[in-house]
């Protein structure tokens, strides 16, 4: 079918105008928008509507011309009648504002250190003003949940703790299995000096379930679900469907957050005694295939080494480490911002911020350890 060339036609009477569009409006031929719809002295246009009973094919084309006449007769202060437009082509220019932003400039901003510091010091205690509130609702989500009063649905908290769960055991026990390995290896290697090897199991055992067990599931954890947690909702707040919960008068942090912290928190326990045992099987898969040990050995040297109340330490550790990361992670998809890099920037922020507070919060339980000895 032969394109028919686009045009329009345009009278006014009485203050009112009708643009009669006319032909197929298909990429490939530019309309600018009339300037009848300027303002000028002899001009008194109050109103302009559409006649679109010629009107062909279209595309974006379209779509671009009307929003020149938008933006036109918003400055003229002329109302714009669309109703006589298709449905789709009036859905896709009520999105288009009614000005063109102008460029911003590329002017230089001066160094003012001060200002600087203060205006950073304010978005911080700002955004801790924020995660506090997001922590008290979660906190009080899971009280109303104890008591059978949680807003949320519980497909969702089925599926984030076989996401936080069963589907991580794979790639926690296999960084655990090496890191036990590794530590087996370089203990072996300085403990011959001293003819020791045979305390091989108590640093392996020992060195696991105080602190690498429990730090290791943690940055694991951070990675694979942190992240996902935070591009998850940022996908959620680019879709305006944070906003739309917000609306009808759902609580986000408990119908949202709520979910992704209570099983990461359920999980995360469950995950850092596997940890231990797969560690403490990577230092005896190297210790009976390397250093002569017997199995039967190697595990008992083992248990005589580590009290249960390290596995108990261990495990508070590891619950502490989860409301982290689903805090910090769910608080990043929240603040991220619109579009595909947002979501990308939010997952990234929250990995790197979830990986800082988990040294942070070791170097604090290693502290607590260490008066508790004394």
């Amino acid at each position: 079918m032969d394109q028919v060339m686009p045009s329009w036609d345009f009278h006014q009477q009485h203050g009112a105008g009708v643009m009669a569009l006319l032909g197929d409006w298909v990429t490939g031929s530019v309309r600018r928008a009339p300037e009848i719809l300027t303002p000028g002295p002899d001009r008194a246009l109050h109103t302009v509507s559409f006649d679109t009973g010629r009107l062909g094919r279209w595309d974006m084309m379209l779509v671009a011309f009307l929003w020149d006449i938008k933006t036109t007769a918003a400055a003229a202060g002329v109302l714009l009648d669309d109703s006589a437009l298709p449905l789709s082509a009036r859905q896709l220019l009520k999105l288009l504002p009614t000005e063109r932003h102008a460029q911003q400039s590329t002017t230089r901003t001066r160094f003012l250190p001060f200002s600087q510091a203060l205006a950073r010091m304010s978005t911080l205690l700002e955004e801790i003003g924020a995660s506090t509130v997001l922590v008290g609702a979660t906190a009080l989500g899971t009280v109303k949940l104890f008591i059978a009063r949680g807003r949320f649905r519980g497909v969702d908290l089925l599926t984030d703790m076989l996401n936080a769960g069963p589907r991580a055991i794979a790639v926690v026990g296999t960084v655990n299995f090496l890191v036990g390995a590794i530590l087996a290896y370089i203990g072996a290697a300085e403990l011959a000096q001293f003819a020791a090897q045979t305390y091989i199991a108590n640093l392996v055992g020992v060195a696991s379930v105080r602190e690498i067990a429990s730090v290791m599931t943690a940055i694991v954890m951070a990675g694979r679900t942190g992240g996902a947690y935070a591009a998850r909702i940022a996908s959620m707040q680019s879709n305006e469907e944070i906003a739309a919960l917000r609306v009808v008068g759902i609580p986000v942090g408990e119908f949202v957050v709520l979910p992704s912290v209570v099983s990461l928190c359920l999980a995360m326990p469950i995950l850092y005694l596997i940890g231990c045992f797969i560690a403490i099987l990577g230092g005896l898969a190297v210790a009976t295939l390397s250093l002569g040990f017997t199995a039967m050995q190697y595990l008992r040297e083992t248990l005589d080494a580590i009290p249960l109340a390290d596995f108990a330490f261990g495990a508070v550790k590891s619950v502490v480490f989860a409301a982290l990361i689903g805090t910090v992670s769910c608080r990043m998809g929240l603040t991220a911002g619109r579009g595909a890099r947002a979501v990308g920037d939010a997952a990234t922020g929250a990995v790197v911020a979830n990986i800082l507070g988990i040294i942070v919060l070791d170097a604090a339980f290693a502290m607590m350890m260490d008066a508790r000895g004394q």
